[in-house]
């Protein structure tokens, strides 16, 4: 896979989370159980495949949970659906409106479609153009803005305030981790004799979600996040205290 240029953002590069919002509230076992519910007939339960070459490179047996043969292509829509479907009608018939360069997108965009609610996503001039064309055929109005996801943060807030819409943040809402974290229930049945789950890391609620699940249920496995090296946000979030 080649590298982005300078001049492209990298796909749904970690978004801050909203320094002025409310105190996040808890996410149980019992609210990923009933997100799960939500998501029957939504959400396809995704395999798990062995995968060689990092058996090979560990020693030990390597499974993945492969989310990329989720609808739009990642765990997305997970936390999206959970979200929006949490609306009330009066939300509802006022819109969302979202910010991302491409996964986070195409879930809103999906979910709101499935849901009869308006989408209007901001993305980043630079998001590749398949992710702006599928956002777009799930029926959201795509607009673009600025170079970065920070850019389309900025501006989707100002929509939301101007227009009434409903901001969904792409990790920093109770309800979007409730839905990434049937991720996490999947993985305990398809393995049950699991010792470890690696997860990848952007914002953090994929991560969330997984580790509600997995330590309410196995609080013997380990759940360790990871991030790429050139984009490790969380070493100095964590340092700063954040």
């Amino acid at each position: 896979m080649s590298s982005p240029s300078s001049a492209e953002p990298a796909p749904d590069r970690p978004a801050p989370a909203d320094p002025h919002a409310p105190p996040a509230q808890a996410v149980t076992l019992d609210d990923i159980r009933v997100a799960r519910k939500l998501l029957d007939g939504v959400a396809r339960v995704t395999p798990l495949a062995g995968c060689r070459a990092l058996t090979d490179r560990v020693g030990g047996p390597v499974q993945l949970k492969c989310e990329n043969l989720q609808r739009t292509g990642s765990f997305k829509i997970r936390g999206a659906y959970v979200r929006i479907a949490g609306l009330s009608e009066e939300q509802r018939s006022r819109g969302v409106v979202a910010a991302s360069a491409g996964n986070h997108a195409q879930g809103v965009a999906l979910a709101a479609q499935l849901l009869g609610v308006r989408s209007t996503v901001f993305m980043p001039g630079g998001a590749p153009l398949p992710k702006i064309a599928a956002t777009r055929g799930y029926g959201a109005e795509v607009l673009l803005e600025g170079t970065t996801v920070e850019h389309c943060l900025t501006a989707a807030k100002a929509y939301a305030e101007s227009t009434g819409a409903v901001f969904i943040h792409p990790f920093d809402h109770a309800d979007i981790v409730a839905g990434q974290g049937t991720v996490g229930l999947e993985i305990l049945e398809q393995c049950p004799e699991v010792r470890t789950v690696l997860v990848g890391t952007g914002g953090g609620g994929l991560l969330a979600g997984v580790a509600v699940a997995v330590k309410a249920l196995r609080p013997d496995v380990k759940v360790i996040g990871v991030q790429a090296a050139s984009a490790a946000a969380y070493p100095p979030s964590l340092a700063a205290g954040h």
